[in-house]
Order: C-alpha cells, then structure tokens, then sequence
C-alpha cells in the first residue's frame, strides 16, 4: 500500500513559513507583499480559484488587488491595466487568471507582464531559463514547482532516474519535464499520440500525470514503487454524493495505490500546493523589489 503524500499538510507548512517571513518584512522595512489577480469575464471556476487565492493571500497576510474586469475588454484596455499593475510599487506579484476569452491575446498579455512580478511564472523569459542549461528563472509556474516540493517532501531520488510526464500543457506538463531535467531524471513526456502509454508509464520511477482524463492511468500502468503525483481534477457523476459528483484526477487512484510506494490523493494533494507556491512567489517579488531598493 502506497504512502500516501499529504499536500494540505505540505501547504499548511509553507503558509506558515510564508506568513512568519512576510511580518518579518512588514516588522523590519515597512514593505507589506501585495498580489494583483486579473480576473476578465464570468467563468465560475476561475472565480473560484481567484477567491481561494485571496483567501489564502489574507491567511499569511499578503495584500490583495483584486481587478475584475468584463469579458467585453478590448486587448489594449487589458493591456493597460498590466502596465498600470507594473508601475505600482505596493504591487509585487502579477496574476492574469487562465483561461481569457477567446478575443483576447493571452500570450501577449503575459508576455507584458514585468519578469520581476511574474508569479505565475508564465513569462517566456522565465520559460526560457527554465529550459536552459545553468540559468535559472526569476518565478517557477506554480503546479509543476508544488509537484517537485512533494516529491522531495516523500524523498523520491531524482538522480537517474526514469520520470513521465503525461501531458504537454505550458500550464504544467512542459514546465514539470524541465524541472525534472534540471534535476537529473531522464525525462520522457507522453501525450494522446505516444505509441504504448501504458507500457511508456510502467517504465517511470516518476509519474506525474496531467491530462486532465478522469482515472485515466490505471492501475496496472504504474511501475511497482513508483511515486505518482496527480494533478488531474476532473468531476465525475456521483449519485451517492449531495452536490451530484465528485473529484476524481487522473489516476485511479484505489487501483494505483496498491501498487506505487507513494501517491498524491485527489483532492488534497497537488491542488493546495498550487497556492502556497504563488504565495511563495509574491513574497520573492518583494524580496527582488527591496534588494533592488537596498542597494
């Protein structure tokens, strides 16, 4: 039976160090981390991420602008409110809520953002140096950056070893797979056209699945030992359940646990460690903009 890896518990560890570092920063400079999120039209699951994010902003006492704007904003009006989010000193984390209506040019909007306020870590600067040999980026994304904190939470060994990752998105798939490199696994990403993905799967010491395909990955593709991380969350039908569904990711996970060493639950695994990355960014930015300052 799999141990299984607590996100919550990792989070709640991260909110804690995030909150004590953010009232020494207030105590000793007077500077408070302050977090813009971007939020354009009515989708209702990006309201809801967007006010957990203020929630958790409010917990470790990071300050919280919040724009809603409407899904009829021109690109250069959204344009504007970035360079506006950018010359604002009480401002030190940008976040442009995903997806963005389909008029809008979402790719250029975050290109706009400064690097030293991307925390979503979607600039293609920080995009490039996480890619390439011996540079670092200024922000990591926050999913796949959250997925490699629990694995050296439950102290997977990264050096040599097999790690798939099943999916390709900019989101998390893509940037998960050069974490990975720059940590000296051999790095295969499998996606809908990979020849044998059940026979690709069996191979990883390592598997993150993130495709977003309700219990997808079954139990039989998974490597005995292995450490999965599950960053699926897909709502299936439940009769049994009050709200009519419920959250399932893209492991099937009863099957899988019987089989890997370690494994992330959904919900509470990878879901939590989302934010308190994000967090964790927009304290940085505030550690950039005052060693900025200090000099």
């Amino acid at each position: 039976m799999a141990t299984l890896i607590d996100g919550k518990a990792v989070a709640d560890r991260l909110h804690h160090q995030t909150a004590e570092a953010v009232e020494k920063m207030v105590a000793q400079h007077g500077i408070r981390p302050g977090l813009a999120a971007v939020l354009v039209g009515e989708n209702p699951a990006s309201q809801t991420y967007v006010r957990m994010k203020r929630k958790a902003c409010a917990e470790v006492g990071i300050e919280s602008f919040g724009y809603e704007l409407p899904a009829s904003i021109t690109q250069a009006e959204l344009e504007n409110v970035v360079r506006d989010l950018n010359a604002d000193p009480r401002v030190h984390g940008i976040l442009v809520q995903l997806p963005l209506p389909d008029h809008l040019d979402s790719e250029a909007v975050l290109s706009l953002i400064s690097i030293e306020k991307d925390v979503d870590g979607f600039h293609p600067l920080n995009i490039g140096r996480l890619a390439m040999k011996g540079r670092e980026p200024l922000f990591m994304p926050c999913t796949p950056h959250g997925c490699m904190v629990l694995l050296e939470d439950v102290g997977a060994k990264f050096d040599g070893a097999n790690a798939v990752v099943l999916g390709r998105s900019n989101i998390v798939g893509m940037p998960a797979a050069l974490m990975l490199v720059k940590r000296n696994a051999t790095v295969t990403i499998a996606h809908s056209r990979t020849r044998d993905l059940p026979g690709i799967c069996r191979q990883a010491d390592i598997l993150i699945a993130a495709v977003g395909r309700a219990e997808m990955v079954k139990g039989d593709w998974v490597k005995p030992g292995a450490t999965v991380i599950d960053v699926g969350v897909n709502r299936v039908d439940d009769p049994t359940s009050k709200k009519g569904y419920k959250l399932v990711g893209d492991v099937a996970f009863d099957e899988a646990k019987e089989v890997a060493g370690a494994i992330t639950p959904v919900p509470g695994g990878v879901g939590p460690m989302t934010i308190a990355m994000l967090l964790k960014n927009t304290l940085s930015g505030a550690e950039l903009m005052l060693a900025k300052t200090v000099k």
